[in-house]
């Protein structure tokens, strides 16, 4: 994938700050609702060179575990015509040094809202995880990412049930003040089911959805690509079935929601909105264009003009009933 370079002087994009884009998430009042999303946008720092960062909304972090991880043995990325394959492994530093490394470093380039995409393999480690980060400098919301194997609970996902999204819900809000919204796995059969479990826990809000799960084969070895077999399929292809179950969803629950999955457009921000988001996160694209998400927000004036928009919160369930 070619990446571009889309380099632009220090205060270029400063007039990108547009009331009309205003949107408030949570409580949590957001400039523009353009988030890069977790893992495609690192700890955000290392992309201040193609644009000025404080044009974004929010960023959402590397996914971020107790303790350092390695990730999964390589190769872990595949290609696809319209997306990717990854089986990254929630490669990261651990909790310690992005509280004591990373987040300075980001808050030298990003002076917006922080969302904390936390990851953990047990009930313990979430709360850890969490209650180390409550109070952080920047960091407004968790975003709890629950795709993860429990370790305790025979390796199924935390986000595959019911029962375990609420009893890691229940157990992250001891701990912590901040806004909890919990990103959800499109792997499941009812995905309003598992929504309406984390709110009834106590979760402050939603982010769907997560990657889909995939496979490639190599057709000389006649194996799998990855070195983990299966991975996790992004990109513009998800697009459809993220705009689907974030309308299911948004019909069945009163929390804010964070659409994600397939965003590579500000028409593609204005029709997530339409079922029902509150903000968009932006994943893939970053990963084919550095700039995605500026030229995206650069964008979204103007869509809303063709399509009659006057202001992005009237946009918010604007589809719902119909």
């Amino acid at each position: 994938m070619e990446m571009t370079n889309g380099n632009s002087c220090p205060g270029e994009d400063m007039n990108l700050a547009d009331p009309r884009l205003e949107v408030d998430l949570g409580g949590v009042r957001l400039k523009n609702p353009v988030i890069p999303a977790s893992g495609c946008f690192g700890y955000g720092y290392v992309m201040s060179r193609f644009y000025d960062l404080d044009v974004l909304g929010a960023i959402s972090f590397k996914g971020t575990t107790l303790h350092p991880r390695f990730g999964n043995p390589l190769p872990r990325v595949a290609e696809c015509a319209s997306g990717m394959l990854n089986s990254v492994g929630l490669q990261n530093p651990g909790i310690d040094a992005v509280l004591e490394k990373e987040l300075p470093m980001m808050r030298s380039s990003f002076h917006g809202p922080i969302i904390a995409n936390i990851s953990g393999f047990s009930l313990d480690e979430y709360r850890e995880c969490c209650r180390r980060i409550d109070g952080a400098p920047g960091v407004e919301i968790i975003e709890l990412n629950v795709s993860c194997p429990n370790v305790h609970g025979g390796g199924m996902s935390f986000g595959t049930s019911c029962e375990s999204v609420a009893e890691v819900v229940r157990a992250v809000k001891e701990v912590t003040s901040l806004p909890l919204f919990v990103k959800l796995s499109p792997n499941v059969t009812d995905i309003v089911s598992i929504a309406r479990a984390a709110e009834d826990a106590g979760a402050d809000g939603l982010c769907l959805i997560n990657t889909l799960l995939g496979m490639r084969i190599d057709l000389r070895t006649r194996r799998p690509i990855m070195a983990n077999g299966m991975g996790g399929f992004s990109g513009r292809d998800i697009f459809p079935v993220a705009v689907r179950m974030i309308w299911q969803v948004s019909r069945a629950c009163s929390v804010p929601v964070i659409g994600c999955g397939g965003v590579a457009s500000a028409e593609d921000v204005l029709e997530m909105m339409m079922a029902g988001a509150k903000a968009v996160e932006v994943g893939t694209a970053n990963l084919i264009n550095p700039t995605a998400c500026r030229d995206i927000i650069r964008n979204l004036p103007a869509a809303m003009d063709r399509y009659g928009i006057e202001n992005l919160k009237e946009l918010t369930s604007s589809a719902q009933g119909n």
